[in-house]
C-alpha cells in the first residue's frame, strides 16, 4: 500500500500572521489569501494532473497543533486514508482524531514519537484546480 505521497502543507505559529503573509507576498512573492499560500506542482507520474501544497502561518496562540506543543505542524498527502489509519492504529500510532470529510479531501491527525501533531490528507486536488485557477504561487 503506497502511503505518503508527497508534502500537503507546512503550517507554523508566528506573532502577526497577516504581517507574515504580505511580507511573503512582498519579498517573495508568494500569491497570499487569508489561508497563507497554496503551490501548484504537477503529479511526476501524471504531469497533466495538478497538486497543491498550503503554506499558512498560524496565530502564535491557535490550539489547531494541540496536543503537541511544537510550533510547527506538517501536513503529508496520503493515498487509502482508512486503510493507513487502520495500519497505523495496529501498529500503536496515537491517531489524535476521527477521519474529517471535506469537499476538498479527508484529514486526520496522528503523533510521531517526539509528539509532534502531523496531519494526513487524501486530497481532492481538482477542487483547488477550480476555485484557485491563476492564484496560486507557482
Amino acid at each position: 500500500m503506497k502511503k505518503v505521497t508527497g508534502i500537503g502543507g507546512i503550517f507554523f505559529k508566528c506573532q502577526d500572521p497577516d504581517k507574515m503573509k504580505e511580507w511573503y507576498n512582498q519579498q517573495l512573492g508568494l500569491v497570499t489569501d487569508h489561508y497563507g499560500s497554496l503551490f501548484e506542482f504537477r503529479h511526476a507520474d501524471d504531469p497533466d494532473q495538478k497538486g497543491y501544497l498550503q503554506w499558512s502561518p498560524f496565530s502564535q496562540d491557535t490550539k489547531y497543533f494541540e496536543p503537541s506543543k511544537k510550533d510547527f505542524m506538517i501536513n503529508y498527502r496520503v493515498e487509502n486514508l482508512e486503510g493507513l489509519v487502520k495500519e497505523l492504529k495496529k501498529n500503536g500510532v496515537t491517531v489524535v482524531d476521527e477521519i474529517e470529510k471535506l469537499e476538498y479531501g479527508k484529514f486526520v491527525h496522528i503523533l510521531d514519537p517526539e509528539n509532534n501533531k502531523i496531519e494526513l490528507w487524501e486530497p481532492v486536488d481538482n477542487v483547488f484546480t477550480e476555485s484557485h485557477e491563476g492564484k496560486t504561487t507557482k
